[in-house]
């Protein structure tokens, strides 16, 4: 039987564990230390649960894997590691697509310089936008003296090997990497109106400019193409084929030529035009099986965010409509760095967020992951929030009303967790640290764990140039790229059409031959001029057609009012008759008809008798 002492000493010991926790992780609790706990303050000393311990447990058991993993660090808890547990995420779950944001300097280039090489590792490509040109130097192995990378590693306990990765660079411009180059075809009105700053309405003209080369053969591979077919249907030549696509003003026509001429002074009609750059070349890996790391150079072209956005979210397209279905892979065969994702969704038509929204839903189960980076969450929209299940969030900064907004939004963003508050520790990071969660493999949330990263493998600092350089003149895609190709397309094929029409035209009336407006010179119009004869005489056939509907109508109609008049006489004369029956019979029947029907028959058959 315990004695009434062990039982107090019970009772004291669980106050003071619900006390402990309390005080320790900030969580309301009702109980609190009272008199037995004072009375044996050296006999409970060495029986007190650890505050932490519920803090360990968690993320033990929450970050435990048995499988391949990207390592992202040790969590953090009281301005203390945990080296315990160790926080990661799945090879397999990095196809749900993810979130790096925080604020200016806190890190996030870095973190994605991580995960990045990790993944190339395992043999998983990737591709990065390299705004500043300051993630080049992933291609060399890191600095295993820098004192801030050692001392980092040590407090986490974790080993440093540098290491430096395959890298593919590419360009817009063909300065800093192989060329990249679309088609405007292939990138199509959508993409291509938000490029061009046009609006919904104009871009309904633009898509209806793409169905008319459609439907006449005329490849529109770069904006000379577009320029000149938009030129042609607004003109007199072209404007009776474009009534049959519901036709376009003149003012969104001068905006859509002002647009074009713009970007071309720019110089980004280079960005467009063949060779197509083929997507399948960002899943290529090295011969002892590394995945090799895609970086678009935008350096360059960094006050043409517009376009290099959306260049980027081509390439995503197209990968979405040339990988086949792949359903849960062991790693993913592609994961896609979107940086400074804001730009992605700034200003994008109604449309243009549909198609991002259902690109980003479906292109997981092509087994690519897609990660956006920016600086808070709430530049990306909920419905594309809504699909990315792996989250790092690094410091954001409360300055002014509308960041603390965001905060707050942000905030709500995460799970709820027993040991932080989140806006305060969203505000508390330090660079290197930030607040993850992200998926398990049975698909469920991990606990949110503020966590202090490792160090990339590779140089934190750019490439040098002469590096750079070399890798570039060994690199097999800026040979496949390098040079353009200017292939028959709409700019040719109409301009010679026009040409040919206005030769034949002019040679017809040298030879005084019918005039190219009749209908006998009908094969030496231009284009223009067969368009309008072809209408002219459709209108005076339709004209003909109803005049003789009307005569046929007129001639019926006085058919019809004759047998009416006929019908009237004839019930006339029916009706005299009928009338004259009935008055003859009255007559027979009266006293006096009688009378005078004896007195005929006596005329008739009785003088006879009187002789």
């Amino acid at each position: 039987m315990p004695s009434a002492l062990t039982a107090t000493r019970e009772r004291s010991f669980e106050w003071t564990r619900e006390w402990t926790r309390a005080d320790g992780f900030g969580q309301a609790h009702e109980s609190r230390p009272v008199g037995p706990l004072l009375a044996f303050p050296l006999l409970m000393s060495t029986e007190i649960a650890s505050p932490a311990q519920p803090f360990e447990d968690a993320m033990t058991q929450g970050y435990a894997l048995e499988q391949p993993s990207i390592v992202l660090g040790r969590p953090l808890h009281q301005d203390k590691t945990f080296n315990g547990a160790t926080v990661q995420v799945a090879l397999s779950m990095m196809n749900r697509h993810g979130l790096i944001a925080g604020a200016t300097g806190t890190g996030k280039t870095k973190t994605l310089q991580l995960i990045a090489g990790q993944l190339s590792k395992h043999g998983v490509p990737s591709f990065i936008a390299d705004i500043k040109g300051d993630v080049t130097g992933m291609a060399a192995p890191g600095n295993a003296q820098n004192p801030k990378i050692t001392d980092r590693m040590a407090s986490l306990e974790l080993p440093f090997e540098p290491s430096g990765h395959p890298v593919e660079f590419l360009s817009l411009t063909g300065k800093r990497g192989a060329q990249v180059r679309a088609t405007v075809s292939s990138f199509g009105p959508l993409l291509l109106g938000k490029v061009l700053d046009l609006n919904e309405t104009q871009t309904s003209i633009l898509a209806l400019i793409f169905k008319y080369c459609d439907d006449n053969d005329l490849p529109l591979l770069d904006l000379d193409d577009l320029g000149t077919t938009l030129k042609y249907l607004s003109s007199e030549e072209g404007k009776g084929i474009l009534a049959d696509y519901g036709g376009m003003s003149a003012a969104s026509v001068g905006v859509l030529l002002r647009s074009i001429i713009v970007l071309q002074q720019e110089g980004a009609d280079i960005f467009f035009g063949e060779p197509e750059f083929d997507v399948l070349d960002l899943l290529r890996t090295t011969a002892d099986g590394a995945g090799v790391i895609s970086m678009l150079e935008l350096a360059d072209v960094m006050d043409k965010p517009r376009l290099f956005s959306t260049f980027m979210l081509w390439m995503l397209a197209q990968l979405y409509e040339t990988l086949p279905e792949a359903g849960d892979l062991p790693k993913p065969k592609l994961c896609f760095f979107f940086d400074e994702a804001h730009l992605l969704f700034s200003d994008a038509s109604d449309a243009l967020m549909e198609q991002i929204e259902r690109t980003a839903r479906l292109i997981r189960s092509k087994g690519v992951g897609v990660y956006f980076v920016t600086q808070s969450p709430t530049d990306v929209p909920s419905s594309v929030l809504a699909q990315l299940g792996n989250r790092v969030q690094h410091a954001l900064r409360a300055f002014t009303p509308e960041d603390a907004d965001n905060l707050r939004k942000t905030a709500r963003t995460f799970p709820m967790s027993d040991f932080y508050d989140v806006e305060k520790t969203l505000t508390s990071l330090g660079i290197g640290e930030a607040a993850v969660t992200v998926l398990s493999p049975r698909g469920i949330p991990t606990p949110l764990a503020a966590t202090r990263l490792v160090a990339p493998d590779s140089s934190m600092d750019p490439l040098p140039d002469a590096e750079f350089n070399q890798i570039l003149a060994a690199s097999s895609l800026h040979a496949k790229y390098g040079e353009t190709i200017d292939r028959d397309s709409a700019h040719e094929r109409i301009t010679a059409r026009l040409a040919a029409a206005r030769e034949a035209a002019a040679q017809a009336a040298a030879r005084g031959e019918v005039a190219p407006t009749t209908d006998g010179g009908l094969n030496t119009m231009t284009p223009g001029q067969q368009r309008r004869e072809i209408q002219r005489q459709a209108r005076e056939i339709r004209e003909a057609e109803r005049a003789a509907e009307r005569e046929r109508k007129a001639q019926a109609a006085a058919e019809k009012r004759a047998r009416a008049e006929q019908v009237r006489e004839e019930r006339a004369r029916q009706r005299s008759i009928d009338n004259a029956v009935r008055t003859g019979g009255r007559v027979i029947t009266s006293r006096a008809g009688q009378s005078l029907l004896r007195g005929l028959f006596d005329t008739i058959f009785g003088g006879g008798r009187s002789r």
